[in-house]
């Protein structure tokens, strides 16, 4: 007991002090960010705050960004639609940053993501009233869908992301016992991100923290649709890069249309795009001239599968949600609903019931569920999505209900539908909505569901619920996609050690997780001597130039020494390779003759 006592203090004392640092917060400072002209008193007061009218048809790279909110359709501003030559020299001046970037330690890494988490926690309602401003999402809406995720991904990164950034050693394999094997993992230099207009302040997050975390720049075009609000964001990214002296120009926010994407993916040393398959291919096709390496999330039509056997109630909560995410317009969240036969009606009926309670109007006057589509003439794309449904057999079972909105606003919304007797020869089934729209269809086997739900081109996520979590898992399994929620919804997202994409037109390659950030890195393969210099390579004397007459015999014995089925076929094998090995000694060299 006399020996053990003192080791059993000193583990206590460890112990102990490990939760006192736990418990003492580290320093971290605050920074200003400059909100004088986003704030919307502010800007009310502006002469060029008016109410703007878009102009119908695709934007050229000529036009301004012009920005709105799509609520109220109040004029925000406009930026610069960025030439190829101006976008190259924004990724120019991100490289030369870089490379100073790339030599900074984890400690000054993890200041960086201390100083943006305290920023985001002191202003939540900025954050989410800028994005509601620009996309038309609630502030609810916002709060779930850019602050708990963004937060997220700092803290698994603070906890974990250097871990998974340090070389790991892997085995190093029979025939190479005396090295020594590992994976090494370093910055590619600028990352490139093109990004969606959905989630506006967690799509600029989502790519820049992964980048800049593993030693990148980040050159990130925001969407012609949500411009507004990321370019402020990029305010909060550049003061808490300025607070930790990180040297200027490491992360780039530009703007424009289809000529400035193109630029920045022949620019850049990876690409990450987040939008249509259609745009997706182009990226692709643009990113094989320079052979960088591509992640593409390109959407879904994510399945919710609604077994017999669930706790009803909760369940339907959770659809709504989940297809509603974001005040649906601005989410492709679950966009295809399967329901057990047995409980249709039921599930139908609650669903109905709490989409007619749904009121949908400008967001930030607090009394609505939902608020504005962002895109300009997307509510009169999901009209004809519904209408191709009702005109192929399907009915309207409930709708919910407009707010007071104004008559010139009317075209900037949807209101919640519920769609059934919905089937796959419908445009609603297989075309991705991005609205707030819920086809609902029944099934009656765990065979058929999974058949329906694979029905698709789309394969991002899935949702599937059961009493009976082993038969969720197994349904689960058995559909074609990269990310599936058992008896939830989105859950994964929100675990951001996971990686994130899909399969088929839901595009390849995976952001977020251990995966996502070691995207953002060269893995270099590296083998080097264990017992250096104790032990060193030496090619064996029958194999060296000029090979013996016997060398190929050498080799086979090797290789079965090496790699044979069993113990004693390779003991055998070594026998025999050892007795070669002093035959070969023991013969006197040939002398050459004159």
């Amino acid at each position: 007991m006399a020996f053990w006592w003192p080791l059993l203090v000193l583990a206590a004392a460890y112990a102990l002090c490990r939760v006192l640092l736990f418990l003492i917060p580290p320093t971290v400072p605050s920074m200003e960010v400059d909100t004088s002209d986003v704030l919307e008193e502010v800007n009310q007061n502006k002469e060029d705050s008016f109410i703007y009218i878009p102009r119908k048809g695709k934007a050229t790279q000529t036009d301004k960004v012009r920005c709105y909110e799509p609520a109220t359709m109040k004029y925000l501003g406009y930026f610069p639609a960025l030439t190829p030559d101006e976008v190259r020299d924004h990724v120019a001046q991100a490289s030369k940053a870089q490379k100073i970037w790339s030599k900074s330690s984890f400690k000054q890494r993890r200041q960086f993501l201390r100083i943006l988490l305290k920023y985001i926690l002191e202003h939540q309602d900025l954050i989410c009233e800028i994005s509601s401003r620009d996309t038309g999402k609630t502030m609810v809406d916002a709060s779930l869908g850019e602050i708990m995720t963004t937060c997220e991904k700092i803290t698994w990164l603070l906890d974990e992301g250097e871990k998974w950034l340090k070389p790991e050693y892997r085995s190093c394999g029979r025939s190479m016992l005396h090295k020594r094997a590992k994976v090494e993992f370093y910055p590619l230099g600028v990352i490139g991100a093109i990004v969606s207009w959905n989630y506006p302040f967690h799509n600029v997050f989502n790519p820049m923290l992964a980048a800049v975390f593993s030693g990148n720049a980040a050159v990130i075009k925001v969407s012609e649709h949500a411009s507004w609000s990321g370019c402020f964001y990029y305010r909060i990214i550049q003061a808490a890069l300025l607070a930790v002296g990180a040297p200027d120009n490491l992360v780039h926010i530009i703007t424009g249309f289809a000529e400035t994407g193109q630029a920045l993916v022949s620019s850049v040393d990876k690409i990450i795009f987040v939008g249509s398959p259609g745009v997706g291919r182009m990226i692709m096709q643009k990113a094989s001239e320079t052979l960088i390496p591509v992640t593409l999330e390109l959407g879904g039509k994510d399945a919710f599968i609604v077994c017999e056997d669930v706790d009803l109630p909760n369940v339907v909560q959770v659809a709504v949600r989940a297809a509603l995410q974001s005040s649906g317009q601005n989410c492709a969240g679950a966009e295809r609903f399967y329901v057990h036969k047995d409980i249709y009606p039921t599930f139908v009926s609650r669903v109905v019931k709490i989409i007619k309670s749904i009121s949908v109007g400008p967001p930030l006057s607090g009394r609505y569920d939902m608020g504005a589509i962002c895109m300009i003439e997307h509510s009169e794309r999901l009209q004809n999505l519904v209408t191709d449904a009702l005109e192929k057999g399907a009915e309207i079972a409930g709708r919910g209900s407009f707010g007071n909105l104004g008559e010139d606003a009317v075209d900037q919304f949807f209101i919640p539908t519920v769609l059934v007797n919905v089937n796959h020869t419908m445009k609603i089934m297989q075309e991705e909505a991005f609205g707030p729209i819920l086809p609902i269809m029944k099934f009656s086997s765990d065979e058929e569901v999974i058949q329906l739900a694979n029905d698709s081109k789309y394969g991002l996520g899935c949702a599937v619920f059961s009493g009976n979590q082993k038969r969720a898992i197994k349904i689960a399994s058995q559909l074609h996609c990269g990310v599936a929620a058992i008896n939830d919804f989105a859950s994964s997202y929100m675990c951001q050690s996971l990686p994130f994409g899909g399969v088929k037109d839901s595009g390849f390659g995976r952001f977020a997780g251990v995966e996502g950030l070691r995207a953002c890195c060269l893995v270099k393969a590296v083998v080097e001597d264990r017992w250096w210099p104790y032990v060193k390579t030496m090619i064996p004397k029958p194999i060296q130039y000029p090979v013996s007459e016997n060398g190929f015999a050498f080799q086979q014995l090797l290789v079965e020494t090496l790699y044979g089925i069993s113990v004693w076929d390779r003991l055998r094998a070594l026998v025999n390779l050892l007795k070669m090995i002093s035959e070969q000694k023991a013969t006197p060299t040939r002398k050459k003759g004159r």
